[in-house]
């Protein structure tokens, strides 16, 4: 089937990019605008007209690209029109009309690339993550991924795989064969020094991840510290309802933000106090939740009453900035106990010390985004099959030992399979409607 589809952004524009891919692409755009294809990757103005009434539509730009030197492998066109909605939709309705071609589904094109060995899987969710990237860091991230380093170091781990494989395999086929001591030693020695360039690869501290989903900062603390208030000063706009009635925020509230090219999801949570009020009580859960699972708390107090024991002490123990709010109301000294955490004095009435915070925040983020290794794993899929692959290393080392080769080289190749699904070397038909559903129509 040819498949066809929008692939600029929605809704009203200068320019809107319709896309073709397909055995009949060349027939679409000569049934549109009743000339020969143009020279491939040289943009042509053409009138684009009704199939069956030859009447006017638009006149615009057609790219031809010529299989196999196209984005998805195939045959592929093209039509660059007006970005009106009548317009588009006037095009994609003459396409429908003809025969073999159809509307592309979320990720299509890209998925075509990767089956046509264009791309490799990586790459493809590199393209997925730039699309989707909404900070310059996370731009930053799917660039380097989309160079290919990633990709490299998987398939030299593979490589190497194979390369003991070889040898297993090569004492299964001639049994009678004795294995020399230094080639046992060798795969012993090679096999664990896969397993440890993996483990390494695995203590990332999950940063790719972090900076493709976005840093989680949880705001946390007492009713009435001003947390709401906090969310909506660092959001700079009306999130959360702001009350003075305590208890008023129940539900866990969330926003996206680019701080300072940095993705965040900070979250005002319920705030912690006792209570007999069932729901209340669920809200007080959630948030003791959600500070658990932080990347950063900001433990918000109120700077008349700084009672560092209980919750707001185990709060504080780890990947936390303590903001004592209300400062311009503060008629003597602070506690001492105060000095031993990582603090901010501020006042959200008068805005007051609103950059320190920040600031403190951004320092935060820099010690936790700076990696001075390549960053290698940017989604769970990845961890899962590394992880897999390591179980299979330690079981072929346990057999490797017994001389058990048959049973080792099976685990030999499920370790090497693990390796191959993450860049796509293997059949991943399984996995490739999560990643491409990720896509939007067009892509």
């Amino acid at each position: 089937m040819t498949i066809y589809a929008l692939s600029s952004g929605p809704g009203v524009s200068g320019v809107a990019i319709i896309r073709i891919s397909g055995s009949e692409a060349s027939n679409v755009i000569t049934s549109l605008t009743g000339k020969e294809i143009s020279q491939p990757r040289v943009a042509t103005l053409r009138k684009i007209n009704n199939i069956n009434t030859s009447e006017l539509i638009d006149e615009g730009i057609i790219i031809w690209f010529p299989g196999p030197e196209s984005y998805t492998g195939e045959d592929m066109a093209e039509i660059h029109v007006h970005g009106g909605k009548a317009v588009v939709l006037a095009v994609q309705n003459e396409i429908s009309k003809v025969k073999n071609c159809r509307l592309a589904e979320p990720g299509e094109f890209t998925k075509l690339a990767f089956q046509n060995g264009k791309i490799n899987l990586l790459k493809a969710e590199s393209i997925a993550d730039l699309i989707s990237a909404e900070t310059e860091i996370q731009r930053l991230q799917a660039v380097k991924i989309m160079r290919g380093r990633s990709s490299a170091k998987f398939n030299e781990l593979r490589e190497r795989l194979l390369k003991i494989l070889t040898i297993v395999e090569a004492k299964i086929d001639f049994p009678e064969e004795d294995l020399p001591e230094e080639n046992l030693k060798k795969i012993k020695e090679d096999s664990f020094s896969v397993i440890n360039d993996i483990n390494k690869i695995l203590n990332d501290q999950k940063v790719g991840e972090i900076i493709r989903e976005g840093f989680k900062i949880a705001i946390v603390g007492p009713t009435n510290a001003g947390k709401s208030s906090l969310l909506n000063n660092l959001s700079n706009r009306e999130v959360a309802i702001v009350s003075e009635i305590a208890g008023t925020t129940r539900d866990v509230v969330e926003t996206h933000l680019n701080l300072d090219g940095y993705p965040v999801i900070i979250s005002d949570t319920a705030g912690i106090r006792d209570s007999k009020d069932e729901i209340e009580k669920k809200g007080i859960k959630l948030s003791l939740k959600k500070a658990e699972n932080a990347d950063l708390k900001l433990v918000v107090v109120d700077a008349k009453s700084t009672d560092f024991r209980g919750f707001l002490n185990d709060l504080l123990k780890k990947d936390a900035i303590l903001v004592i709010n209300k400062s311009d109301l503060l008629k003597k000294k602070l506690d001492p106990e105060v000095s031993k955490f990582n603090h901010v004095l501020i006042s959200l009435k008068d805005n007051l010390n609103i950059d320190k915070l920040i600031s403190k925040i951004k320092n935060h983020l820099e010690d936790k985004f700076i990696s001075e290794e390549d960053i290698l794993i940017t989604r769970e899929r990845h961890r899962q099959h590394l992880l897999q692959c390591v179980e299979h290393l330690k079981n072929f080392s346990d057999k490797n030992d017994k001389k058990d080769f048959d049973k080792g080289a099976e685990d030999l190749r499920l370790a090497t399979r693990q390796l191959g699904m993450i860049v796509g070397k293997v059949d991943v038909e399984e996995i490739l409607g999560s990643i491409f559903n990720d896509f939007c129509i067009g892509k």
